[in-house]
């Protein structure tokens, strides 16, 4: 069994904003698997919102918690112990502040690099070793788009921004990247996803 997590904040006012791309992410798979419908349940026990399918005949679960961002460590220690996941079968979709906008890294552990929800769950199940895969949404090195933490006193003005038009393009293609590393993942391995799909 595995466990994807998509890490956002619930409602409206932060649906479209740079923290809520693991939402996006995870919506998106749930709109792509397949061609029978996968609905969302919320759970109040698990305090997340969640979806379950097949694939290769292994069970997947794939949750959004409801907790906001900073507490998300409490969603992900509730469903990992009632589905009794091991760590390393626990995926964090999240946002990456320290990547370029676009870029995607996929990686087993390491710093949370100042994301509060990726802390959170550090902090929760006591340990980094869980699979992340960090969507970039900093700064693109390129004068037509907006820079990341290095221009803001406050990082949480930047990421809790919705994207801007300019930006579109890359955001709807790093979704679908981020989706479909998750289902390669998920059919051939992460070893080969990664390859695929990490950028250089």
């Amino acid at each position: 069994m595995k466990l994807i997590v998509g890490l956002g904040n619930p409602g409206m006012k932060y649906e479209n904003t740079r923290h809520n791309l693991g939402f996006l992410v995870a919506d998106h798979v749930i709109k792509d698997f397949g061609t029978s419908k996968i609905d969302w349940n919320h759970s109040s026990k698990l305090k997340s919102d969640i979806a379950a399918f097949e694939i290769q005949h292994e069970k997947v679960i794939i949750a959004k918690p409801q907790t906001y961002m900073n507490n998300s460590g409490m969603a992900v220690q509730l469903l990992k112990d009632f589905y009794k996941i091991g760590t390393q079968d626990i995926w964090i979709v999240h946002d990456e502040l320290d990547l370029p906008l676009g870029s995607m890294k996929i990686r087993l552990g390491g710093a949370a690099a100042g994301h509060h929800g990726v802390e959170s769950i550090m902090e929760a199940i006591g340990t980094d070793k869980f699979w992340r895969f960090r969507l970039g949404i900093g700064s693109s090195h390129d004068k037509t788009h907006p820079v990341g933490r290095q221009e803001f006193h406050d990082a949480k003005d930047y990421v809790l921004g919705t994207f801007h038009s300019v930006e579109a393009g890359k955001v709807r293609e790093m979704i679908k990247k981020a989706a479909d590393a998750l289902q390669i993942a998920l059919e051939k391995g992460m070893e080969i996803a990664m390859n695929r799909y990490n950028t250089k």
